[in-house]
């Protein structure tokens, strides 16, 4: 097996009062698909974002590679390989496409940016058709295109994707799954992916969890919670 890049242990995070997530375990290990389905409000944002600092944990540790960022702030723990094409995608609207793209690359201080600008059009020529174009008047799989490249212009060890396919036509969520299976595969690239879609979600995950009110309920490899009865009535249409 190979070993672990992110390990989150005993993480509790809160909202003021409320928990949101309460003692959740969980691991990613490198060059795998880990996924995180959920119903609405189940707390799979809440991981991704306190994964990334914001907000913190207030209990349990989360550490990348061997390093405890629990209580890092969110500027370190970027430069420190983890790239997120947020929920709601929160590109910058009035920037072109290529700005947004040289925003993601600031990470990288540019230095590989015509070598990553060339990967990330290969991945989606989209992009390169709009690379003069506003952001905000791109339509919504391309603009879920750009974000996804902005987190890659970050020249990331882990990719957090949550919710890619959220409002989008079921043609150009078989093209994001299909990018994200081809990163992975041809690049070895680790990615964590949050999502509600959960038939396309554990098809690609090679390991995945179930989040129901901010704790893991199942886990497994893809393939085993397809299969799971329990997962198959609640989240993939009664089993069909």
């Amino acid at each position: 097996m190979s070993e672990i890049l992110l390990q989150g242990k005993g993480v509790e995070t809160f909202y003021g009062k409320i928990q949101a997530l309460k003692g959740i375990d969980f691991e990613v290990r490198k060059g795998e698909i880990a996924t995180v389905i959920g119903a609405n409000g189940a707390g799979k944002s809440t991981l991704m974002m306190t994964i990334c600092g914001t907000p913190r944990a207030r209990a349990g540790t989360i550490v990348l590679d061997g390093k405890d960022i629990t209580q890092m702030p969110t500027h370190e723990i970027v430069h420190l390989g983890i790239a997120q094409s947020p929920e709601g995608r929160r590109i910058f609207p009035r920037m072109s496409v290529f700005e947004n793209l040289q925003m993601g690359a600031t990470v990288d201080k540019l230095r590989h940016f015509d070598e990553d600008l060339a990967k990330v059009f290969a991945l989606f020529p989209r992009l390169e058709e709009r690379r003069n174009q506003r952001a905000g008047t791109l339509s919504g799989g391309e603009q879920q295109m750009l974000a996804i490249g902005r987190a890659l212009m970050a020249r990331p060890r882990l990719l957090l994707l949550d919710e890619p396919s959220l409002g989008l036509a079921p043609i150009i969520v078989k093209q994001i799954f299909a990018a994200i299976k081809k990163l992975n595969q041809e690049e070895g690239l680790t990615v964590l992916l949050v999502e509600q879609n959960a038939f396309h979600a554990l098809r690609l995950a090679h390991r995945a969890y179930v989040m129901v009110n901010g704790k893991i309920a199942m886990s497994g490899t893809g393939a085993e919670l397809l299969k799971s009865p329990e997962v198959r009535a609640a989240y993939l249409e009664g089993g069909h």
